[in-house]
């Protein structure tokens, strides 16, 4: 497929550029996808998660593409093969705090009294909430892009010069790689570590509000298994799992919630949250080619995903007016 035959180049295969490429293609357009690794190599497998516009800006335009993204995640979960369901649960704070705004997006939102809360808690609130399984999610995404014939291609690239020419649009989702690639240099990694326990009976969420603190807490049951969290460390690039934070993250966890004390552990996860002053998506002009960027999500990239996809692809409407369904 060369230029002639084809609309959109998406550019990486995490949550953004798969959700990306899934709203341009069902718009009509004739999308590749390439990428330097496999979705179950991105920083979206490493994610809990949990629908939540958490520490994000700009709010104005967050708040659209995270409702836009919580419609579309209610859909997703009346479907089983997702990976997406709707969970009880309770975000709760140390000190005394005001509720999120977002809250009265949420079926069931409700402050807790303190009897519905663990030692030390001092505020928090109850509320049905999207949570994603991202190793089944990413699979389902895939499949949806198969049935109108687009795969990953793992391709590298060092620069988006390489590419323009090669496709009216291209998309730039590569989270923390355009740092590299663009390049930005406002665009910065913090680094996230997850524990990946089996799961001893619990069904409903537990999340702390730990502020500025880079010591997160949550517990996210998905099925077997359950996913603890967290750890938001600025500036760290390394991948390889800290035995020290795994340690740390199932203390934290334990304190809450005992019946995780005899888990047994089944995996880590590391990702890089690709994190900048704003969530960038917008329309450059590279070598004559629409570059339209969508990147800088950092921990908000499933909870943004449809929404900013949805202006990607009304942008690539916009700016490409030959392009026609196909």
């Amino acid at each position: 497929m060369g230029r002639d035959d084809l609309d959109a180049l998406v550019i990486g295969a995490g949550v953004s550029g798969l959700t990306t490429a899934v709203r341009l293609v069902e718009a009509g357009l004739r999308v590749r996808i390439w990428a330097a690794e496999p979705p179950e190599a991105t920083t979206s497998m490493a994610a809990g998660a949990m629908w939540g516009p958490y520490l994000v800006e700009p709010l104005d335009k967050v708040r659209v593409w995270s409702r836009q993204t919580l419609d579309e995640l209610r859909r997703l979960a009346i479907q089983p093969d997702t990976g997406v369901r709707l969970v009880p649960g309770i975000e709760a704070s140390r000190t005394p705090v005001e509720p999120p705004e977002w809250g009265n997006q949420l079926d069931g939102f409700r402050m807790c009294s303190e009897s519905d809360l663990p030692k030390g808690f001092a505020a928090g609130w109850r509320f049905l909430a999207p949570l994603v399984d991202m190793p089944i999610y990413l699979s389902y995404l895939q499949r949806r892009l198969a049935t109108a014939g687009v795969a990953v291609e793992i391709r590298r690239i060092d620069k988006l010069a390489q590419v323009t020419g090669m496709s009216p649009i291209v998309v730039n989702c590569t989270g923390i790689g355009a740092r590299n690639l663009v390049p930005d240099p406002d665009l910065t990694a913090i680094r996230g570590q997850l524990v990946v326990v089996e799961n001893p009976g619990i069904t409903d969420f537990f999340a702390e509000d730990t502020g500025p603190s880079p010591d997160l807490l949550h517990i996210y049951p998905q099925g077997d298994t359950i996913v603890l969290g967290g750890l938001a460390a600025t500036g760290e690039w390394d991948l390889q799992p800290d035995p020290a934070v795994a340690a740390a993250i199932l203390a934290r966890c334990i304190e809450v919630e005992p019946r995780l004390r005899h888990a047994r552990v089944i995996g880590h996860r590391v990702g890089l949250r690709p994190t900048r002053p704003q969530v960038r998506v917008e329309k450059a002009l590279i070598d004559s080619t629409t570059v339209i960027h969508n990147y800088g999500h950092s921990g908000a990239g499933v909870t943004l995903s449809w929404g900013c996809a949805t202006e990607v692809t009304a942008i690539a409407s916009k700016s490409a007016p030959g392009l026609r369904s196909h």
